[in-house]
């Protein structure tokens, strides 16, 4: 909101509502481009074309899906196990849609369910932080600028990775794969420092896809099968309260 001479509050224009949107983007941007030129490097070493793997990232716009899926394609895994398997591993962004679309009453559906299509936990993170634009005339264009600044970002840190590993050294891009591991295991660290079930949920998960690994089941299936059954498992398992989980 501005302000006028006498000190009563103007409305914010389109302008003015962009503008913060970029703004408020820029530190997801800044963390984005590292991430997406490992996985635009990561992409064409796994035998992906440019074309595809900046058309993965157009399409799918979520990291830790598409870097497992690289990994998938790097292995041979099917396409079907591909697809099962990121979509499992993005489920929660349906629980993300829904919060955003419900939290943002004052703005028209028409334009909540384009920008939902956009979430990612980043997004969701710093969009939750913004609630006053929700109430605004145009605050569909607050988080629509926020939301477009961190794919455009994601997008052309692909295409750059995938440039980048043409002329990169093969041992420099290769030691890259590193990234993937690193990435899951920095996104499981803190949940399980925080939860004894999270924990017992990923052990879990972890043992159903040894197990089927070691009865020679794809690596592809291994995943699906290990991230569908430990989840299941983790609605019995005991919360910290002691109780059983909800």
């Amino acid at each position: 909101m501005g302000a006028s001479l006498i000190g009563m509050p103007v409305p914010a224009t389109r302008l003015h509502m962009v503008r913060n949107g970029i703004v408020a983007g820029m530190p997801i941007m800044l963390g984005y481009l590292p991430v997406a030129l490992t996985y635009g490097v990561l992409a064409g070493r796994s035998g992906m074309t440019m074309v595809e793997l900046t058309l993965m990232s157009v399409l799918v716009f979520a990291g830790a899906a598409q870097f497992l899926a690289v990994g998938m394609v790097a292995s041979g895994t099917g396409i079907i196990e591909i697809i099962l398997a990121t979509f499992v591993l993005n489920f929660r962004h349906f629980i993300m849609s829904f919060s955003f679309v419900n939290r943002l009453k004052g703005i028209a559906v028409k334009a909540k369910l384009p920008m939902a299509l956009g979430l990612t936990d980043e997004t969701f993170a710093m969009s939750s932080l913004y609630k006053d634009p929700a109430d605004e005339r145009h605050g569909a264009y607050f988080y629509a600028s926020l939301i477009l600044t961190a794919y455009v970002s994601w997008v052309a840190g692909s295409f750059f990775g995938g440039v980048l590993g043409d002329v990169m050294p093969e041992r420099l891009s290769d030691s890259m794969g590193i990234a993937l591991y690193a990435m899951f295991i920095g996104l499981l660290i803190p949940s399980l420092k925080g939860s004894v079930r999270v924990a017992s949920i990923a052990g879990a998960a972890m043992l159903i896809n040894f197990i089927c690994q070691s009865f020679e089941m794809s690596e592809g299936w291994s995943i699906v099968l290990g991230t569908v059954l430990g989840g299941f498992l983790g609605i019995w398992m005991p919360d910290e309260e002691g109780g059983e989980g909800k």
